[in-house]
């Protein structure tokens, strides 16, 4: 962890403003919940679950007490594409937190779930 006065800072020294600069810099991965074999992935919600147990990988890292609030990373972000849910991954947290980034690529792996290039597209 950084200990430094001045503006909030990330790990690997970004602050908040480059943070959201690097990551509009960085590839977007769709896990879609459909196995290889085309099955539905169970349990119906493995992408909140997912996405809210990368909650704390955000920028700025993760803040208790008073200011706290709920809500997902922006770098692991649950979504329903049609009747498909997803999870959209933002290759920002490989730079961030390797252990998270390899956590959430190998669940897809381990699950034999599909892993698409780039962002959902809007509904």
């Amino acid at each position: 962890m950084i200990l430094e006065a001045g503006p909030v800072m990330l790990r690997r020294n970004r602050t908040r403003a480059q943070s959201s600069e690097f990551m509009s810099k960085t590839r977007q991965y769709t896990i879609q919940g459909i196995t290889q074999d085309g099955r539905t992935f169970r349990p119906s919600d493995w992408a909140e679950r997912l996405a809210g147990a990368m909650s704390c990988f955000r920028p700025g890292g993760t803040q208790g007490g008073i200011g706290a609030f709920i809500g997902y990373s922006p770098y692991c972000v649950p979504r329903s594409v049609g009747n498909v849910k997803c999870v959209i991954v933002d290759e920002a947290l490989k730079a961030l937190e390797p252990m998270a980034w390899d956590f959430v690529m190998n669940f897809a792996r381990d699950n034999g779930l599909k892993v698409l290039e780039g962002g959902a597209p809007a509904e």
